[in-house]
């Protein structure tokens, strides 16, 4: 019995290792993308240029410095900074959740329908995980680290939580990305089989956790705000909202390539779905590690990271 389980074990590694060979260039070129995809991002672009300019036009004033007048103002503020933090590199991964949604259908129609399926779990999963961040950062107040500038060597505590927090996210991200190719396990394979909704829940949950490491100004302005009312279900309140306006963007692609015919050409072509969802999430998670995980602790003395002119 025991030379048996060694026999399939053995077997396993060997299809792992045949995968591993086969998807070998399509993990090397994607890690590689979202390693120059981090060389190239601005944060004075996508934070400044593009975020706050947004929430600028949403909100009809200054949002960085006009005050929060009061708890209404302060969940449109909420919505607000979330869509507008769309492209920030603190978000931008979420496109990443695009490639696991995807079903194919026979009509546009039911494709619609279906993708509104997959969409609701992936709201579900993060709705949770903002909403109870949100109930406890208002809870503990300003005294929480994500809103601390004590310095922890060279670094302020806020930007070590960032970088902790966005890092084991890209972490988490390569080694979902690894599993859709076949080079891992799948840890979520036996829930799945139970639950087929389990991938969109766990992907909604990772990008509610984005919230937890986000050093984004305006999102470090609403928090301030939450936590000044130490009232725990005005932060879940404020922490869900900015989350929905981080996917409103990334649901309305995936509805639009649903009613397209890319999913049939997804699954046109054995493992053409499984590739593609293996490169976004391998894209996303490397740009997630390079970004946060090096070249974030660069700016501070530690280490080095390749800089461009316009950085």
């Amino acid at each position: 019995m025991a030379s048996s389980s060694v026999t399939l074990e053995e077997r396993r590694a060997h299809r792992r290792g045949a995968t591993w060979t086969r998807r070998g260039p399509l993990v090397a070129i994607s890690l590689l993308v979202g390693f120059a995809i981090a060389i190239l991002w601005s944060a004075q672009l996508a934070d400044d240029e593009i975020g706050v300019n947004t929430a600028n036009g949403i909100l009809g004033h200054a949002s960085l410095t006009t005050s929060i007048s009061g708890g209404v103002a302060g969940i449109i503020f909420a919505f607000a900074a979330g869509l507008a933090g769309t492209f920030t590199a603190c978000n931008v991964a979420v496109f990443s959740a695009v490639a696991p949604l995807m079903e194919d259908a026979p009509t546009a129609a039911t494709r619609m329908r279906r993708a509104l399926r997959p969409v609701g779990w992936l709201a579900f999963g993060l709705v949770v995980v903002a909403g109870v961040y949100g109930a406890i950062g208002a809870a503990f107040g300003p005294s929480i680290p994500q809103l601390s500038n004590t310095l922890v060597g060279k670094m302020p505590e806020r930007i070590v939580q960032s970088l902790v927090v966005f890092t084991v996210i890209g972490l988490i991200f390569i080694y979902l990305g690894l599993a859709a190719a076949g080079v891992v396990p799948d840890p979520l394979r036996r829930l799945t089989a139970r639950f087929s909704y389990t991938p969109q829940v766990v992907m909604g949950a990772l990008i509610g956790g984005f919230l937890i490491g986000r050093p984004y100004p305006l999102f470090y302005k609403m928090f301030q705000y939450a936590a000044s009312t130490h009232n725990p279900f005005y932060g879940a309140l404020a922490f869900i909202l900015v989350g929905l306006g981080n996917i409103v963007i990334m649901a309305l692609l995936f509805l639009a390539l649903s009613a397209s015919r890319f999913q049939s050409w997804l699954g046109a072509k054995p493992g053409r779905t499984a590739n593609f969802t293996a490169a976004a999430l391998l894209i996303g998670g490397s740009f997630f590690f390079f970004y946060w995980g090096v070249k974030l602790p660069s700016h501070f003395g530690y280490g080095w990271f390749p800089s461009m002119p316009y950085h």
